[in-house]
């Protein structure tokens, strides 16, 4: 999931393969994870500094291997989670494909040591306001300007 690469390639296929239906879906998806990752690392992160779980927590070699950036919110799970709520409404299927490897995502994000659960929740929550916003936002603006 390292810079949003395993949506991304699940878009392509989704509009390889899915038709008109693939190809809305994978538009939805990627919108939802730019808006995602604009709340989650352009502006929490930025706005907040908490620093990573203790490496005396992690009881494997990959501590060494954590971002320097702060904690809070997990963006990784941001992503993954907007791509999947945003893709659901439009294909279902593959929403429920796409939701086994997000949550895979939030799960290796607490059990690396790269976040405290509450990141990965905020993350979560970041995800599905990034997903409802990118569905709703063209209806909310078109009865704005009408």
């Amino acid at each position: 999931a390292e810079n949003t690469a395993l949506w991304c390639g699940a878009a392509v296929t989704m509009a390889w393969l899915g038709g008109a239906r693939g190809r809305t879906a994978a538009a939805a998806g990627l919108t939802a994870v730019a808006v995602a990752q604009l709340v989650s690392n352009g502006l929490c992160k930025q706005v907040t500094d908490r620093s990573r779980p203790p490496k005396e927590w992690i009881p494997h070699d990959e501590v060494e291997d954590r971002p320097d950036s702060s904690s809070f919110p997990s963006g990784h799970t941001a992503a993954a989670v907007a791509f999947t709520a945003a893709v659901a409404p439009s294909w279902p299927r593959a929403g429920a494909l796409c939701a086994v490897p997000a949550t895979l995502v939030a799960v290796e994000r607490v059990q690396s040591g790269a976040h405290y659960p509450s990141d990965v929740a905020a993350g979560t929550a970041i995800g599905l306001a990034g997903a409802w916003l990118s569905r709703r936002a063209p209806r909310l603006l078109l009865r704005l300007w009408t």
